[in-house]
């Protein structure tokens, strides 16, 4: 180990001396001498966090309260066999989707995070995807059918920022 440490450095030493005998110019890149690293404390973003999580909570309770209003609606229009009213009351569950998606990318425009910003616009993504893909709110003919549909639906949108906003 001695010999390869020796052999390393006098080949340094004759590559060095070499260097100095040519004629040929030599460039400093800038990078002669090391310097000590320096490590910057973490970024808190806990309080922007904070105030994001409560304009989000806002979101969820309201725009989740009118989509749950709209989807009581559709339910019991299905079970009255009236089926304009109930398609009516789908959209209108469907816009509520809609406005909470862009209501959540809004909200989440804002944070200083990063990674709270990109999984808002992964919610607000999955929300508006469910906006106009409504297979799930189609399964939906009575209240029995809304907790087994709509729980994991829920868990899906709302699992992006759930891990900012526990």
């Amino acid at each position: 180990m001695r010999n390869a440490i020796l052999a390393v450095l006098a080949g340094g030493v004759l590559l060095t001396g070499a260097a100095c005998e040519s004629d040929a110019p030599v460039y400093n890149a800038g990078a002669s001498t090391p310097s000590a690293t320096v490590t910057s404390p973490p970024v808190d973003y806990s309080a922007n966090t904070a105030l994001v999580c409560g304009k989000l909570d806002k979101v969820f309770t309201g725009e989740l309260d009118d989509f749950g209003a709209a989807i009581g609606k559709m339910i019991a229009y299905k079970e009255a066999k009236q089926t304009d009213k109930a398609a009516t009351a789908e959209k209108s569950a469907a816009a509520e989707l809609q406005s909470a998606g862009a209501q959540i990318r809004k909200e989440t425009s804002a944070a200083q995070n990063p990674e709270l910003k990109q999984a808002g616009e992964t919610s607000a993504v999955k929300f508006e995807t469910s906006a106009k893909d409504r297979k799930y709110i189609k399964k939906i003919k009575t209240t029995a059918d809304l907790d087994k549909t709509l729980k994991p639906q829920l868990t899906e949108w709302l699992s992006p920022v759930a891990g900012y906003c526990g």
